[in-house]
Formats: structure tokens, C-alpha cells, sequence
């Protein structure tokens, strides 16, 4: 892993260290979990500003739900703003095939604790069946960049 030294004398576009290879026109999302299942959250951070865009949690969920939530919520708010060309940067695989599929294909046993969650997930999924979007999603390639800048720290 290259260590980041940057915004390099060159980069104008950012606050953050971030790989020449990254685009600072982008929203990184993340979540955190303690234990699986346990207190969740999710927030998403302006690339260019460094500024925590949106925070979600804690509820009482999986750092896989954590993730889909993230990217949907970046999606809806970039919608609702008119950013319809920004990028959305998530670590997480299977949230991004989540999104793909639009269906969170948790495992998460549905009980009167995890009931809100499951609201708040099938409102997401309703998002993605009744909105198109052309916002890119990739993946952050934690190993080669370190840490998405919307990491949370905990490990």
C-alpha cells in the first residue's frame, strides 16, 4: 500500500489524501458494526470537502446492511440534490451487488429489535425499483489506497 502524502501540490480538488487515480468529485460511504449483529451506522464524506455528508445510526443491524444503506442513501440525496454525474466510492462488494440487484439480501433475523431496520431497508429497496440513477459506484480498493475516507477507525 502506497503511503497517501497528498492533496499533492497538484491537486486542487481535495482536502483529503487521496490517491492521484481517485476522484475528489465523489461521495465515500462506509459502515461500522460492533459484533454481527449489533449497533450499526453508516455515513457517507464529500471527497473534495472532507465534511460528513449524512450519518445514519446506531440501530441494531449488520455492517452488510450498514453498507447498502449507505450507498442508497447517497444515491437518494445525490438525486434530490441534482448531482447526478458524482461518484459514490463504497469498500464493500457485496452492498454494491446489493444495489445492483436492488434487494439487501440480508441473513439478519427479523424480530421486534431489528423491525425498524427492516422498515428502513424495504424503503430502500422501493427506492431502487422506482428510480434510475447514472451516479457511478466502484469499489475502493482498500488494499492498494488504505482506508475509504468514510471509515469509522474501529477495527
Amino acid at each position: 500500500m502506497d503511503k497517501l502524502i497528498n492533496p499533492s501540490d497538484w491537486r486542487h480538488d481535495t482536502v483529503l489524501p487521496l490517491p492521484a487515480e481517485v476522484t475528489a468529485d465523489a461521495w465515500a460511504v462506509d459502515a461500522a458494526c460492533s459484533g454481527n449483529p449489533g449497533p450499526m451506522e453508516y455515513r457517507g464524506i464529500d471527497l473534495a470537502t472532507g465534511q460528513v455528508v449524512f450519518h445514519y445510526g446506531p440501530v441494531h443491524g449488520t455492517n452488510n446492511i450498514g453498507e447498502f444503506l449507505a450507498i442508497v442513501h447517497a444515491l437518494a440525496l445525490m438525486q434530490q440534490r441534482g448531482l447526478t454525474a458524482k461518484t459514490i466510492y463504497s469498500d464493500s462488494v457485496n452492498a454494491m451487488l446489493w444495489v445492483q440487484r436492488r434487494q439487501c439480501k440480508t441473513k439478519l433475523a427479523r424480530t421486534p429489535q431489528t423491525e425498524s431496520l427492516y422498515a428502513i431497508i424495504a424503503r430502500a429497496e422501493q427506492w431502487l425499483h422506482t428510480h434510475q440513477w447514472q451516479n457511478p459506484i466502484l469499489k475502493w480498493q482498500t488494499e492498494k489506497w488504505g482506508e475509504v475516507p468514510a471509515d469509522f477507525g474501529r477495527k
